[in-house]
């Protein structure tokens, strides 16, 4: 079932010094359960699709259908996951993890129990009384995905959410988050640089040209390995292959 579709997105700032577009007639679908991604140049509206899609920003024109209703008609839960954690120093993680729930006022004693269950499920049961500095980059983030799950999204989206960690721990974090959502089976929309994160995580890659974004080209991943994991991926005798692709897609139109 296709719970995403943009059809036809077009979009520019305007500013006292005039008007720059940002995105020109960008479509492209999700289906229920997908994990897809997208890259592109650097500042070319990679983000700016995932505000639209949480109702942050309007589009100039085009639609945004979720579950085949137009965006506004719905109440379909939507995870945001930013490249900090955002993680409240004077709270514990325990209560770090609450905090969505707290604030929409859905503190039932059966998504308490569903928090309880990811953080036991997640490694992170033994540092609930923790605050988020006596935890590591890899286990903030893991938090930080625990208060966006607990709200049971439909749909999650994620600008870059490694990008402050050093690479191993990247790696290892990818690797934790990638499952858990495939665990939890969320549809998710990942915004990233790292190409070879896109490959390893995603079904599906979207690549958006320079601004105003278009999109150049959707490359659907299939990797022969099996009980696939981002970090399996990397091992994939395919991944260099899509890798190769993906990178001369991105560069062959660096001056457009």
């Amino acid at each position: 079932m296709e719970l995403l579709k943009l059809e036809h997105i077009f979009l520019s700032y305007h500013t006292p010094g005039g008007e720059t577009p940002a995105l020109q007639d960008v479509s492209f679908s999700l289906e229920q359960g997908e994990f897809a991604a997208i890259v592109g140049p650097s500042g070319c509206g990679k983000s700016t699709i995932l505000n639209l899609i949480d109702r942050l920003l309007p589009p100039e024109s085009g639609n945004i259908f979720i579950e085949g209703k137009p965006l506004a008609d719905s109440h379909l839960n939507i995870g945001y996951m930013l490249q900090k954690d955002h993680l409240f120093e004077w709270r514990t993680i325990y209560s770090n993890v609450l905090l969505g729930l707290e604030i929409q006022h859905k503190l039932t004693p059966e998504n308490r129990a569903r928090v309880e269950d990811m953080l036991e499920a997640y490694g992170l049961a033994p540092f609930r009384n923790a605050r988020p500095s006596e935890l590591s980059g890899g286990m903030r983030q893991r938090a930080a995905l625990i208060r966006t799950l607990a709200l049971d999204p439909a749909l999650l989206l994620l600008d870059e959410p490694f990008s402050a960690l050093d690479y191993q721990t990247r790696l290892h974090v990818a690797d934790d988050i990638g499952q858990i959502i495939r665990r939890e089976r969320k549809t998710a929309l990942l915004v990233t640089h790292d190409i070879s994160e896109a490959i390893s995580m995603a079904d599906r890659v979207i690549i958006l040209s320079p601004r105003p974004a278009r999109v150049r080209r959707i490359v659907p991943v299939s990797l022969s390995i099996p009980e696939r994991t981002p970090m399996r991926s990397r091992e994939a005798p395919e991944f260099k292959t899509y890798f190769n692709l993906i990178w001369k897609e991105l560069n062959s139109h660096e001056g457009d």
